[in-house]
């Protein structure tokens, strides 16, 4: 049963007229609370995950929980559906269970923290937050086992919970927490300072309340909401045809790190009356090992929303007024809603791969709008042990790559698929952990050739100065960051180690408990982001100046029909090769994925990273398919 919200006065909220105005001063002052909560926090927090990362996510909603202002969505709606205790004035509730919340958050190490805020005996808003925790527990330092089996292996797990009860700290709940990780004067330092950008929140929501009136900041909450709605509704229609038209794209994960693969993920689009449907029932079931994901159906329309909002008007305030226009359906026991006790770890593949997914979809009907795909994963790389003075060290971090090529220009490199994240600085790692950076620098050539060029991945060269076991997760090694409109895939991503008697490895995308030794380098090579258009259609002065900036070589501006000699554009020659090349741009796909069988996949990801990649069955199908 739904949870029981406790209030000394339960009148219901009088909808106010708000003009525009005062509508208008009510957001922006909600807007810069949520930027408040984030200043706050990522000055308090210790972990490189949320201080220097930003790995954290604020919203403030309204009463009835919808995210007025944020950028992941609410995470209410599945905490109120799967909570039946009660919510009185004073109190602040904590998970991290997916199962318990809908996929509110999606595993172990997001602390989800949630604040009610009353005034005069009644709830007007919500403050939450959620961060990532470097480690929680479990069975490997940063609590992300690859080859867990069940989420019990991956931390402790902590239901819909009271950690503030009408105001006091549940401090025996909180000292079992800490208890039960590696890193707990972080967690800790990390709590409290959520804590704190919600107390301000909390403060700025009741300003407003006594500037303007409750009826009134009620109100231009319901307001803000419907203006989503109402421009969310205009551009489904306008994206979205109905009728007897499906849309269906599918992409896939390449392994789960246990010798399985690749796992397809697939969606189908349609509109009823001002519905659109998106239907997940064609995704593969259920991994064995942790990179499941509980997509849960709320935040998948935050992700269509803010998808779709970036690309029509980013002005748009994004919130949750239009949920109800947006019909998710995802099948019980498949890979994007797994059965309890699947484990969850390592679901920021699936996460990252279902925005490559929603550019293909929703771009099939408006091509010149259509985004290549790109960097979209958060790759981690986690290293821990015992330094030289016996004090353990434990490093989570999350790897930049290459942004697809778009219609309106390049992609950025090195840059990471949340926007609002930041790199930890390289002098933060060297002096807080064992480690010497000897290289940080785009991938050349890494990007896919196109009118617009893909962004170019990212290789960090870490050098290590202690005695310890890495971990690295990532994705894209074997399928290929894909381009459109005639635009050329991206390049793959690569792990190598150099030991410090010059012996070589490639290590697996996915693996844990590598040992390593002072002087060892880790190659850590992220991809690409596939090119958009004509690469033939790219002017050549461009070409120039990539190369001049390191993003391009020599050869690699060949790849575009492009000639560099001395410095300078052989202009003869590049008109020569053109029009060599131009016979072969003749019949442009709409997706290039990079490859026209399977064997030549397997053999050329057999000599680029020394690793046999596993083809599932269907993905043979599914190719053929797509072939014909």
């Amino acid at each position: 049963m739904p949870a029981k919200i406790i209030q000394t006065d339960d009148r219901p909220f009088s909808r106010a007229e708000v003009d525009p105005i005062t509508l208008d001063i009510v957001e922006n002052a909600l807007r810069n609370a949520r930027a408040e909560m984030d200043a706050v926090l990522f000055r308090t927090a210790m972990s490189p995950a949320i201080r220097e990362q930003h790995d954290a996510f604020p919203m403030i909603a309204n009463h009835e929980g919808k995210m007025v202002v944020g950028q992941f969505g609410s995470f209410l709606y599945g905490f109120m559906q799967g909570y039946d205790g009660t919510i009185e004035e004073g109190d602040v509730f904590m998970t991290n269970d997916p199962y318990s919340c809908g996929g509110a958050v999606s595993h172990l190490n997001d602390w989800l923290v949630m604040m009610p805020i009353f005034h005069q005996g009644r709830l007007v808003s919500w403050a939450a937050m959620f961060g990532h925790m470097t480690d929680v527990g479990g069975k490997v330092p940063g609590s992300l086992p690859t080859d867990a089996k069940m989420i019990y292996e991956e931390g402790i797990i902590v239901p819909p919970t009271k950690i503030y009860r009408k105001g006091e700290l549940a401090e025996e709940i909180l000292g079992i927490l800490l208890a039960n990780c590696r890193m707990p004067e972080w967690n800790r330092s990390d709590f409290f300072a959520i804590m704190a950008g919600m107390r301000l929140a909390e403060r700025r929501v009741r300003e407003n309340i006594d500037r303007f009136g409750v009826d009134a900041y009620i109100s231009a909450m319901w307001d803000m909401l419907d203006r989503n709605k109402m421009a969310m509704g205009e551009i489904i229609k306008m994206i979205v045809p109905e009728g007897g038209h499906k849309a269906h794209f599918e992409d896939w994960i390449d392994d789960d790190g246990m010798g399985n693969g690749p796992y397809k993920i697939a969606c189908t689009l349609w509109r009823e009356g001002d519905v659109a449907i998106f239907d997940f029932s064609d995704c593969d079931p259920q991994s064995l090992s942790s990179i499941n994901f509980i997509l849960n159906e709320e935040m998948f329309k935050m992700f269509f929303g803010a998808f779709t909002i970036n690309l029509f008007d980013p002005q748009i305030l994004f919130n949750d007024g239009f949920y109800d226009l947006v019909d998710v359906r995802i099948p019980e026991g498949c890979i994007l809603k797994p059965k309890k006790p699947a484990a969850l770890s390592c679901r920021t593949h699936l996460l990252g791969r279902i925005f490559d997914l929603m550019g293909g979809l929703l771009g099939q009907g408006a091509p010149d709008a259509l985004n290549a795909a790109g960097f979209s994963d958060s790759p981690h790389f986690m290293y821990a042990g015992h330094d030289k003075n016996g004090e353990w060290y434990q490093l989570y971090q999350i790897g930049f790559g290459g942004i697809p090529g778009r219609p309106a220009g390049d992609g950025p490199d090195g840059h990471s698929l949340w926007p609002a994240f930041t790199n930890v600085p390289n002098e933060f790692l060297e002096a807080y952990m064992p480690l010497r950076i000897r290289d940080y620098s785009a991938i050349p050539d890494s990007g896919g050739a196109g009118l617009h060029r893909g962004g170019n991945g990212i290789q960090i060269a870490y050098e290590f100065l202690a005695e310890g076991e890495i971990s690295v997760h990532d994705d894209r090694w074997m399928t290929y960051p894909w381009g459109v409109n005639g635009g050329a895939p991206g390049a793959r991503s690569t792990k190598r180690l150099v030991r410090v008697d010059g012996a070589e490895e490639n290590i697996p995308s996915k693996c844990d408990r590598v040992k390593v030794m002072p002087g060892d380098i880790l190659y850590f090579n992220t991809w690409g982001g596939g090119g958009w258009g004509n690469p033939l259609d790219r002017d050549p002065a461009l070409v120039l100046k990539d190369i001049e900036r390191g993003l391009v070589t020599v050869d690699g501006a060949r790849r575009y029909g492009v000639v560099v000699a001395g410095g300078r554009i052989d202009e003869g020659a590049t008109g020569k090769l053109r029009a060599e090349m131009a016979p072969a741009q003749v019949k442009i796909p709409l997706f290039s994925r990079g490859f026209d069988s399977i064997e030549e996949l397997k053999a050329r990801c057999k000599a680029e990273t020394g690793f046999e990649p596993p083809i599932a069955p269907v993905f043979r199908n599914a190719f053929r398919k797509a072939a014909e």
